[in-house]
């Protein structure tokens, strides 16, 4: 009889370690849009989510999808099925380079098949960013969202004005996340554009690769360690900038 406890405390014993297990769930999900239709296509966007995504799962991430080319659909698709997996998840990473724009002080990601020919077709043609912060909410511990979108954008040039006032700002704007625990790392600071830089990864994603899986080190210092390498890469003329706050606890 005490052979018998003894055997069932042990399976008690790895089935609650099994289940600690899951509840460190760690996801992410990376989209690099390079083939624009519409306006010259980016060199950097798609090897950069190639670069990033290898390193989620260097990282020991349970599963890091990797999407490149989206078209309006397919990023709409991929995160709705990316925030199904992220119910059950402690942390939840989103990580976007391509083209995004500002309107009206609202963030937007484009897709490679947007036109974008009057500041209107912005709501129907791109993904809000809001999107992408919904898809990383049901995530328990992380939600962070990653964005190399501050390039030039050639779309806020040409497209015309529906109403004369409207702003199409330079770069994308400041955001300030509602949910706790949850951040949102930006390639350039609001109102500024990122560098593609002259090598094959963008500076941001080369410091993202360098920093965030060091052993040990906080997010919030690896970002800071992102911060200093890029504004010394691009001569002090791009700031990477995080919005959002976590807790006491290191992550």
């Amino acid at each position: 009889m005490g052979a018998l406890r003894f055997f069932s405390m042990i399976i008690l014993a790895v089935w609650l370690g099994c289940g600690s297990a899951q509840a460190e769930k760690r996801v992410a999900l990376v989209i690099g849009n390079s083939a624009y239709k519409s306006v010259p296509k980016l060199t950097n966007p798609a090897n950069d989510a190639t670069l990033v995504g290898g390193m989620f799962k260097k990282a020991g991430f349970d599963n890091v999808d990797v999407r490149l080319d989206l078209n309006a659909a397919d990023m709409r698709r991929s995160l709705r099925e990316f925030a199904g997996r992220t119910r059950d998840a402690e942390v939840a990473v989103i990580y976007y380079a391509g083209h995004g724009i500002e309107l009206d002080g609202t963030n937007y990601l484009i897709p490679t098949d947007a036109a974008l020919e009057t500041d209107g077709d912005v709501l129907d043609e791109t993904v809000a960013l809001d999107r992408a912060l919904f898809a990383v909410e049901p995530a328990k511990q992380l939600r962070l969202v990653i964005l190399d979108a501050c390039r030039d954008n050639p779309f806020a040039k040409t497209m015309k004005r529906t109403v004369a006032s409207r702003a199409v700002g330079r770069g994308l704007a400041k955001v300030e996340p509602t949910s706790p625990n949850t951040m949102i790392a930006f390639a350039a600071k609001a109102g500024s554009t990122a560098s593609d830089g002259d090598a094959k990864n963008s500076p941001f994603a080369t410091a993202l690769v360098e920093r965030l899986p060091m052993p040990g080190l906080d997010l919030r210092k690896a970002f800071g360690f992102v911060r200093d390498d890029v504004l010394k890469t691009t001569g002090y003329k791009q700031e990477p900038y995080v919005y959002g706050s976590l807790g006491g606890d290191d992550v």
